[in-house]
């Protein structure tokens, strides 16, 4: 089992990122969500000056939300600045899109853009939009091609997991389905919240809330976005529903989403309660993080990347990896 992080791109996330290669992390993950924090590509890139072995890359990048060619030439830049270390997570963007009102992308177009972006990153000719484009870089300008780096596929159901299998790809996953395996793809990330409970401290209190609790709240969130029937089994879902309901249609995404991942908003505070924290984060004892860790290892995960949340992100990366034996963090 790997350890790895995650982080919403703000401005203390490369130093959060040094910190975690200092503690043994072995890879840090950057959300591609432009409406809610800053730039990936950017955040990475001064990361990536502040480190030397840390693997690093976008997770996940939203194909959408740039030219085909726009993409490669990122990939090629932190490439550049950090041979060796860049892995590439795409996604059709729950986050990405959602929280500009937009729905995902289509899983059936998802081949066709994993495909155009390896040509590039090859050095090969494709079509987009109409047109022929190539990586026109000259020696010295970029890495010379082929590129090559990991692609994982950002995915939640049995659709997306497919496409990974067809197009050779790892993915990463924000919860585990039931039953699911993952011998048909090269690996399986999943995407983990939660905190190190201090001695005395229960998941409904404060500083847990603080440090967990926006984990927790976007079970609601995805589970209304996606119509899922097991946003009914969550703690005051009816309330949710009601608050969410009550929001400007044209405009509810901009309030459910505000604080995503981050902060808990108006409406998280009024409904989440620890139990909801218990039930869907890695949230307990040290000895009770590290017993569900090896859990998660027996299901065919092969990498957890934790996302630390709250006022203290240098607590929470040392507690966290102190629970999952990083030998650093010993």
């Amino acid at each position: 089992m790997e350890i790895s992080c995650a982080f919403p791109p703000v401005p203390e996330t490369p130093d959060h990122v040094a910190l975690a290669e200092e503690l043994g992390y072995v890879r840090a993950w950057v959300y591609d969500t432009p409406a809610l924090q800053l730039d990936c590509w950017m955040t990475l890139a001064l990361a990536a000056v502040r480190t030397s072995r840390i693997e690093l890359g976008p997770g996940v990048l939203i194909p959408s939300l740039r030219h085909p060619l726009v993409t490669a030439a990122a990939v090629a830049t932190l490439v550049g600045l950090a041979p060796g270390r860049v892995v590439l997570g795409i996604g059709t963007g729950f986050t990405g899109r959602r929280a500009m009102g937009q729905k995902p992308l289509r899983w059936a177009d998802m081949g066709d853009v994993v495909g155009t972006l390896r040509a590039l990153l090859r050095g090969e000719t494709v079509d987009v939009e109409g047109q022929p484009v190539r990586m026109l870089h000259w020696e010295g300008q970029a890495p010379a091609r082929p590129i090559e780096v990991p692609v994982m596929l950002g995915v939640n159901g049995p659709k997306g997991q497919a496409t990974a299998a067809s197009l050779g790809c790892g993915v990463l996953i924000s919860r585990p389905r039931p039953g699911a395996g993952f011998d048909d793809v090269p690996s399986a990330t999943l995407l983990a919240f939660g905190t190190v409970l201090e001695p005395g401290e229960s998941p409904g209190d404060p500083r847990v809330l603080d440090a967990a609790g926006p984990g927790a709240a976007v079970a609601y969130h995805a589970f209304l976005e996606q119509a899922d029937a097991r946003l009914d089994t969550l703690p005051n879902s009816g309330r949710f529903l009601e608050l969410a309901r009550a929001l400007p249609e044209r405009e509810r995404h901009l309030h459910l989403h505000e604080g995503h991942l981050t902060r808990l908003n108006a409406i998280d505070r009024q409904v989440l309660v620890g139990e909801v924290v218990e039930r869907v984060t890695l949230t307990g004892t040290a000895e009770q993080v590290r017993e569900r860790v090896d859990a998660l290892a027996g299901q065919g995960i092969t990498e957890i990347a934790f996302q630390p949340m709250g006022d203290d992100i240098p607590r929470e990366l040392r507690a966290f990896a102190a629970a999952a034996r990083l030998p650093a963090a010993r």
